[in-house]
């Protein structure tokens, strides 16, 4: 077992492992707990009552936190004539097409999201094996395969987010940073959950919302009552 440090130890001793906090107790408890030297980001985890083997059943999608994320993001944009000139005008950090495709397969990572038009995704696809594993592919079902693109950049710089649903049924989302404070991070968790149950598959039976879990990069986990969340 990991040994844990002082800082972790004395924030692990003012939380309750057994009791389910509400909303405000746990943004409370959190932003306590963060003693980092550093802004530590507060992450969301979030066990749904789905079985993401079964297609019908797999919770993804983005939400836009209306408190951003606390973080400047690169945005790599897809696209040619019009809609290149759109996305500059909208703060795109790199804007091509097939030279960038190259530019990617030679190693250059320098870019956080990735945003690219439908008439470009056959040259995009061969990309696939590079961002694929980090989670940075395009995909309409997110919004990133548009050509709606200056709206879109808007959005990814502003803070939205993108989640899935992972193997064991759990949804690992940021939701800001601990120097937000209670009141701005509940606003963005508040958002994700939303959007989460907006997004409940007809096929999903009994309770969704089974568990939630609140922590820093660096902290404790502190537990939410998924009743008092339904209730606000």
């Amino acid at each position: 077992m990991a040994k844990r440090g002082k800082r972790y130890l004395e924030a692990r001793a003012k939380i309750d492992p057994v009791k389910r906090y509400s909303v405000n107790e746990a943004m409370d408890l959190v932003v306590g707990s963060a003693k980092a030297k550093f802004d530590e980001t507060v992450n969301a985890a979030i066990r749904l009552g789905v079985n993401p083997a079964h297609a019908d059943q797999m919770v993804r999608g983005s939400v836009v936190l209306p408190n951003g994320l606390g973080k400047s993001v690169r945005v790599l944009v897809f696209a040619k004539g019009e809609k290149e000139k759109e996305a500059l005008e909208a703060g795109a950090d790199v804007v091509g097409a097939d030279d960038v495709v190259e530019k990617i397969k030679g190693g250059w990572l320098e870019f956080d999201r990735v945003i690219a038009t439908p008439d470009l995704m056959g040259s995009v696809g061969k990309l696939g094996k590079i961002l694929g594993p980090r989670g940075m592919m395009p995909n309409p079902k997110v919004g990133t395969v548009t050509f709606d693109v200056g709206k879109t950049v808007q959005e990814l710089k502003a803070g939205k987010v993108e989640f899935r649903v992972e193997k064991a049924g759990i949804v690992h989302c940021p939701i800001g940073k601990a120097s937000f404070g209670a009141e701005k991070l509940g606003a963005n968790f508040l958002a994700l959950l939303e959007m989460i149950m907006k997004l409940k598959p007809a096929s999903s039976k009994g309770i969704y919302v089974r568990s939630i879990a609140l922590s820093t990069v660096m902290g404790p986990g502190v537990k939410v009552d998924p009743l008092a969340v339904r209730a606000v």
